[in-house]
């Protein structure tokens, strides 16, 4: 595992001239309370989509076999398509719509960003951010908050900037939203376990802050025609393309293997390449579980995805 220390945070953090205002030293401390968080596995959907008729979530029965559902997406500007039709609705109904969620063991959270925004490379401050985003949860009553950064000019600098971001803003989004209260995770592009980032990319931003992270989402898509397509690509050995980024290898980068939530499309046309049928997908599922990995599905998005997609790509590993 590479490793990347907290003084080499500070030190990239100086030298770019960014603006800290809270100190890191703290994340080490072994009294870091144990997540109390939904236990894995976790069976996560998305729903940015417009669903004509549609009023705010479905019911649950159109997603039974999920057990987290994000609204998609809070932007920097603020809430927009399903987390903005969230707000739209009175408060008895989401109230109603929530109570409904719960008692049949689906959390209810909303996805930050998305492909729409690039905050490190717009200037937006980390902790303002935070904190605006973290009031949108208080305020509409929700499980919680999954951060789908995907600033890839940033990232792709490769001179410190993304991860000392995201660092900044998974601390002050945890000063807001306590660990066991509220759900956070982070939906990375594979890619970003690579060892290639001199940056360190997601590897740094885990170094630094993973215990505040319950798991990840991790994007198996978008990343070229071939990838992440066969159980060999996805579970064991990813492609020269991305070396080392397949599940097991990320996991043996320094990842726990129970935060690794594999994530993928619905269907083709979902994301640009990464699709798998679900009896494709179900098959890499169960071989991953009979390695000792358990950490659940992603897939991106509602209603392409509902609970026969769900049921079907569950039906061998988690039955």
């Amino acid at each position: 595992m590479v490793s990347f220390m907290l003084l080499s945070i500070v030190t990239v953090l100086v030298a770019i001239g960014g603006v800290w205002s809270m100190p890191l030293m703290p994340l080490m401390n072994a009294t870091i309370s144990a997540r109390a968080t939904p236990a894995a596995p976790h069976f996560v959907i998305y729903s940015d989509k417009w669903v004509p008729g549609e009023t705010g979530p479905p019911p649950v029965s159109s997603i039974t076999g999920y057990n987290v559902f994000a609204l998609s997406f809070w932007l920097v500007s603020g809430p927009a398509d399903q987390a903005e039709e969230w707000t739209l609705l009175d408060e008895t109904t989401r109230a109603s719509i929530k109570t409904s969620y719960n008692n049949a063991g689906i959390s209810l959270i909303v996805s930050a960003f998305g492909s729409t925004d690039v905050p490190t490379t717009e200037g937006c401050d980390p902790t303002t951010i935070a904190n605006k985003l973290a009031d949108y949860v208080l305020e509409y009553d929700l499980d919680g908050v999954d951060v789908d950064y995907e600033d890839l000019y940033a990232m792709d600098a490769e001179n410190g900037s993304a991860e000392i971001w995201l660092v900044a803003f998974t601390i002050a989004l945890r000063e807001r939203l306590p660990q066991g209260q509220y759900i956070l995770t982070h939906a990375p592009v594979a890619p970003w376990f690579s060892t290639r980032y001199a940056s360190g990319a997601y590897l740094m931003v885990h170094e630094n802050v993973g215990l505040l992270i319950d798991w990840y989402n991790v994007q198996f898509y978008n990343q070229g025609t071939s990838e992440y397509t066969t159980c060999d690509g996805l579970i064991t050995t990813s492609s020269s393309m991305w070396p080392n980024t397949a599940l097991f290898q990320i996991a043996a980068g320094g990842i726990p293997l129970d935060k690794l939530v594999i994530g993928k499309p619905a269907t083709s046309i979902d994301a640009s390449n990464g699709y798998m049928s679900t009896s494709l997908l179900a098959q890499c599922l169960d071989t991953a579980v009979q390695q000792g990995w358990y950490a659940g599905v992603m897939v991106c998005q509602f209603p392409d995805a509902i609970a026969t997609w769900i049921t079907a790509v569950r039906s061998l590993a988690f039955p």
